[in-house]
């Protein structure tokens, strides 16, 4: 039995962790064994993840699993964008200008920011009061 060709990647967006298989096929996504459009609650959050496959031309040319975990929907969906990309060139380096040209492939760096003694959020003072 011949291997089949995979190709995988990391991505990382706020909290979140999503771990992306590649395989040959015509264009199946599957995150956490579910379809994309019943895993993530709004259709623009699986717009926003297959935006490398549509940069590259390759909507039907791949078949995606995903294993998405931590944070929010949002940060999971940017995490799985980061990961396909990643994927996407560990399939062909010829995807690299293509992928950075529309910004795919630089990790959004953005976290929360930690709450600091004496305040009531990361920045928030206590209301002032004069009297």
């Amino acid at each position: 039995m011949a291997d089949k060709v995979i190709y995988r990647g990391t991505g990382r967006r706020k909290t979140s962790v999503a771990q992306v298989i590649l395989t040959p096929g015509k264009g199946a996504i599957v995150v956490n064994g579910k379809p994309a459009l019943d895993f993530f609650p709004y259709e623009t959050l699986v717009q926003d993840l297959t935006q490398p496959l549509v940069a590259t031309g390759t909507e039907k040319d791949f078949d995606i699993m995903v294993s998405v975990d931590g944070g929010g929907f949002t940060g999971q969906a940017g995490a799985t964008r980061l990961a396909i990309a990643r994927a996407l060139l560990e399939a062909s380096e010829d995807y690299r200008r293509q992928l950075r040209a529309v910004g795919l492939l630089t990790r959004d760096a953005r976290i929360k920011e930690r709450k600091k003694y004496g305040l009531r959020g990361a920045r928030r003072a206590p209301q002032y009061s004069k009297r």
